[in-house]
């Protein structure tokens, strides 16, 4: 498999194609590499000297990126005199409060997990297709099946688009492809929704829960998705949307879309300081107009 020299490790044989210039540039590719797990927990860095020669920047360059990622919690040991360690404890650090943003895929399952620990679960969703949501709820799934979780009642509400708008993406590049990329969106949509109900309210007649799955429908494509998380946290994230082919029904289309299980996801708790706490009663205040007014039905059918 070829490697993406943009994405070559630091210890790897292939030197970025454009280097980084500035010490905060290699504080972001180091930071990349870390969160992608490149860079595993408790490894060693290499030398100032090697990074320096890698990135084509002076040591003092070096030194103020490691120091970046240092008070970020995810280096320790940065000194002049030998080579700074990824941080052991990296978990916490990348999903506790003040984390920096991570990927959904990332960033999504560990604070479902958490989440899952309260006697009354309580996560409202607004997303394009629920699949990050579907796949992120697996883990405390099974931790419940295998007795390490036991909460009393879970409640989840999702807003999805309805199948009755325009989407603004996924989109077509040639409009006359439009019916056959939006019964894929629409199929992917009910599929993942189908799927996160049946796997939640199987735990009803498994373990005893009471549980409740609520969908309903927008009359928009959302630009955000948005995760609540028992009233006291939310994760917010933008769908950046790129021009990229795929394949469906057997051909390549070019469409304008968004990888939703990429996008950055910002982490807010209440409590963590104003501005945390006012963005998490603002989202759910916002989450809950939304529901109660200008959504509707939504069945998960074809």
């Amino acid at each position: 498999m070829a490697v993406d020299p943009e994405h070559a490790s630091v210890n790897g044989r292939k030197r970025p194609q454009r280097s980084p210039t500035s010490h905060r540039e290699v504080a972001d590719e180091l930071r990349r590499r870390i969160r992608s797990g490149e860079l595993r927990p408790g490894q060693r860095m290499p030398t100032q000297a090697r990074l320096a020669e890698e990135f084509g920047v002076e040591r003092g360059a070096v030194r103020q990126a490691l120091r970046i990622l240092q008070s970020e919690h995810l280096l320790t040991n940065v000194s002049k005199g030998s080579p700074a360690t990824v941080a052991p404890d990296l978990g916490r650090t990348l999903t506790g409060p003040g984390a920096p943003p991570q990927p959904t895929m990332v960033a999504l399952a560990p604070r479902i997990g958490a989440a899952f620990a309260a006697p009354h679960v309580e996560i409202d969703a607004l997303c394009l297709t629920a699949i990050s949501l579907t796949l992120a709820i697996g883990e405390p799934l099974r931790q419940i099946h295998a007795g390490r979780l036991k909460p009393a009642k879970v409640d989840v509400r999702v807003l999805l688009p309805s199948r009755h708008i325009d989407l603004a993406f996924p989109a077509p590049v040639d409009a006359t492809a439009a019916g056959r990329l939006r019964r894929r969106w629409l199929a992917q949509r009910n599929a993942q929704g189908q799927v996160l109900q049946h796997n939640l309210l199987a735990l009803r007649a498994t373990h005893g829960i009471d549980v409740q799955v609520t969908f309903r429908a927008l009359p928009f494509t959302p630009p955000v998705k948005l995760y609540l998380l028992n009233g006291a946290e939310a994760l917010f994230a933008y769908y950046t949307v790129t021009r990229r082919e795929e394949e469906v029904d057997h051909e390549f289309l070019e469409m304008y879309d968004a990888e939703g299980t990429q996008s950055m996801l910002f982490a807010f708790e209440q409590g963590a300081g104003l501005r945390d706490t006012t963005f998490v009663e603002q989202s759910n205040l916002w989450f809950n107009s939304l529901w109660e007014t200008i959504s509707s039905e939504l069945e998960l059918t074809s």
